[in-house]
Parts: structure tokens; sequence; C-alpha cells
């Protein structure tokens, strides 16, 4: 551990009761074989338990295929990550000489495992209903945010129902640039929208990438217009 405990615990709003779990949850295989995976696995479970049974109540009128499309939000790897960096998980993590010089305290996946890991480690320390009244704690904001025709539609989808709607005319996707060696290239794609005479552009290191960015940054103009 690189900092003191007692500020992670400020921070998550837990003390442990047996540290031995939390440094555990913070040790990456590379340090040694009482590492995190077991406790990640176990707190994948209790996080989509929490998050599941929140939306079911939060979303009473909802099918279930909207509600796992919130889930998928909510418990996805960029917003574990997110939650992590909120904590500074990465600077009280334990790695391998290896894994610490190649960086591995701002490895996205390595914080979405400690997040999980960190959530396990609780419900052991203490029980499920402690586990769900931290994560319902730390998921407060997102949850009140959540917004279901952002995060059940993708991009495309919903600027095509706008132009629909307003224009009767698709949006016309075009490649207009590719940089890059064939294993790592960046595409950039330009959305038309047709007698709106309007265009956006987005990068991606796909086509379909660079598409959803180009249909965001409509969606986005679009909104702002309003």
């Amino acid at each position: 551990m690189t900092q003191d405990l007692d500020k992670l615990y400020r921070l998550i709003n837990y003390t442990f009761n047996n540290p031995a779990l939390i440094q555990q949850a913070l040790t990456h295989r590379s340090k040694t074989k009482a590492h995190n995976e077991r406790l990640e696995f176990l707190g994948d479970s209790v996080l989509g338990c929490v998050i599941a049974e929140a939306l079911y109540h939060k979303y009473p009128h909802e099918d279930e295929g909207i509600l796992s499309l919130l889930r998928m939000y909510l418990v996805r790897g960029k917003t574990l990550t997110d939650m992590a960096k909120n904590f500074e998980l990465g600077e009280f993590m334990s790695f391998g000489i290896g894994e610490l010089k190649s960086g591995g305290h701002k490895r996205s996946r390595l914080l979405e495992d400690a997040f999980e890991a960190l959530i396990g480690a609780i419900y052991l320390d203490s029980d499920f209903i402690t586990a769900k009244n931290c994560i319902l704690a730390w998921y407060d904001e997102k949850l009140n945010a959540l917004n279901i025709e952002e995060h059940t539609k993708d991009p495309k989808s919903r600027l095509q129902e706008y132009l629909q709607a307003a224009i009767h005319m698709p949006p016309n996707y075009e490649v207009i640039n590719i940089t890059g060696e064939d294993h790592d290239q960046t595409f950039t794609v330009e959305v038309s929208l047709g007698s709106l005479n309007q265009c956006y552009r987005a990068q991606g290191k796909s086509r379909k990438q660079a598409e959803h960015g180009a249909a965001k940054a409509a969606l986005k103009a679009i909104n702002n217009k309003k």
C-alpha cells in the first residue's frame, strides 16, 4: 500500500473490521498469491444484484430489456473505472515490480477489478445490506441522473429517429480519412443531416466507433439549439 488506509476509508465512507480483506482487494496478482481476483468475482455479483434491484424499483413500468440496458451502462467498464478513480484506488494498490513500472495503477481494467474486489471485501467484512448501502450511496448521483432514452439507444439510432421525424430523411455517414498502420488505424467519419445542411465529424479506432461519435456530436448540437 502506498497510502494510509484511513484516507481510503474516508473516501469510501466505510471502515474495515478486518484490514486483511481490503489489503487483498487492492493486491494485484503480480504481487502475491493472495490477490484480488476471487474478491472481484464476488463483488461483481453483489454489484449486479444491487443495481438490478435499484433499477427494478426505480422503473416499475419498464420491461426487462430496458432494465438490462440501464444495468449494463451502470456496471460497464468505464463506469467502474470512474468510480475507482474517484476513490483513488490506484494509489492504494499493490503490484509486482514489473506491473508497477508499466503503470498498472493507471490501467483501466485493473482499476475496474479493484473496484469490484472492494465491494466483495466489504460484503465479506460485514453483510449484504451494508455492502448494498455503500453501493447505493456511491451510485446515488448516477442513478438519479439516468436518462432512459440516452442509455437504451445508441446515438446512431436516436439521430436517425430524430431526422426521420424532422425532415423525413436518414443521416448519411461517410469515411473521409483513415490514418495509421493496418493494425492501429484511426477513422474520421462525417455525418450529414440532409436538408438541415449540417455536418459533424468524429474519430474512432473503428468505423463504427467513429460513426457513433459523429452521431453523438450531431445530437449534442441539436439539443443545444432547442
